[in-house]
């Protein structure tokens, strides 16, 4: 771990407590003085509301967005001199705007170049620490990256927290594709895409609904099926991804089956067509090999798609594997760049 890492993590830690401290003690009468101010919370949350709860979710959200200018903040600092950071505000489909962060060689020569999309997964999480490595492999080799936020992602407010699983978080990638293709450092058809856990599925999805759009795409322990990832997740999970979700209205599967087949990538195979590769290991206890990847690999195979894979032997991590400092992530990164270097030409 590098002293820039180190040093910012000890930061972010005394700045979340110091917010914590002062929005529980300002939460209950802050706001009633001068009324509502300018900015996400504002709108979207009632600030003079007087019950814990609401109290609890301005907090909340609010330690979420200290924590996400904390993360930009180390990533500027380790990599200063050598990649260019740029938070944006791209445009929706449905005329909404998406934060992210878009990431280039701080003195890359002039042209065109490739570009790659990071799809992060997770419930509600977000651009971190974790992710560093791979922008940094990316952009050394001449890729300029974006990395969306798509709706759901946390540190952006109580607004952008709700999504559609599958549906909002699809669309607002494929609009970042469309953003980083009118970039005049950008190839437009020269756009590649890589996804773990939920970005995984969310990936799958991408090629799918535009199955042109992609030269290449890589699949990283993705979510293939949503209806058997609904069957073993503990009940809370289930209730809270069946409320949040627009499109399940509250409903767990067996009374809305539609809607979870319609997200789930293992029921579309034939629509794929940009080159795929899938890595992923077995002891994954959160997408199960033999649940997911493995049922996508014999889909492939089956529908003569063009693919390749590579699967792990328990790697160090499970599902979380390629965030490990270890061979097998090591390994999976140079298939990774590798492959999309093949076909995107960096």
């Amino acid at each position: 771990m590098t002293h820039g890492i180190s040093y910012s993590a000890q930061f972010a830690r005394r700045l979340l407590v110091g917010v914590c401290a002062l929005a529980l003690a300002g939460t209950a009468s802050a706001q009633s003085a001068e009324g509502p101010k300018d900015g996400p919370l504002d709108k979207f949350i009632n600030l003079d509301a007087k019950d814990t709860a609401s109290k609890l979710e301005i907090l909340q959200h609010a330690v979420y967005e200290q924590a996400q200018h904390v993360i930009a903040l180390a990533f500027a600092t380790e990599y200063a001199g050598r990649i260019e950071m740029k938070r944006v505000s791209y445009p929706a489909a449905d005329n909404g705007l998406i934060p992210g962060y878009v990431f280039r060689g701080a003195k890359q020569p002039p042209g065109r170049r490739p570009a790659l999309i990071l799809v992060h997964g997770g419930f509600h999480e977000h651009f971190d620490h974790s992710w560093f490595w791979m922008v940094e492999q990316a952009v050394s080799r001449g890729y300029v990256v974006i990395f969306p936020e798509y709706r759901g992602s946390r540190g952006y407010g109580d607004r952008h927290f709700r999504n559609d699983y599958g549906v909002t978080d699809v669309a607002d990638v494929l609009s970042a594709a469309d953003f980083i293709a009118r970039q005049p450092d950008v190839n437009p058809d020269r756009l590649g895409i890589v996804g773990e856990s939920r970005g995984g599925m969310v990936t799958l999805l991408a090629i799918q609904k535009q199955p042109k759009r992609f030269r290449a795409a890589v699949d990283i322990v993705g979510l293939t099926d949503f209806v058997a990832y609904m069957a073993y997740k503990p009940e809370y999970r289930r209730q809270e991804v069946a409320r949040e979700s627009p499109s399940f209205k509250g409903q767990l599967p067996n009374d809305n089956l539609a809607a979870y087949m319609a997200v789930s990538p293992i029921n579309n195979v034939d629509a794929i067509e940009s080159p795929l590769l899938v890595l992923a290991t077995t002891g994954d206890k959160i997408a199960p090999l033999t649940l997911h990847t493995g049922r996508l690999l014999d889909a492939l195979k089956a529908r003569g798609k063009t693919f390749e894979s590579k699967i792990y032997d328990n790697a160090p991590g499970g599902h979380v594997f390629m965030h490990g400092d270890t061979p097998e992530r090591d390994d999976a990164a140079n298939r990774l760049f590798e492959f999309v270097g093949r076909h995107l030409k960096p």
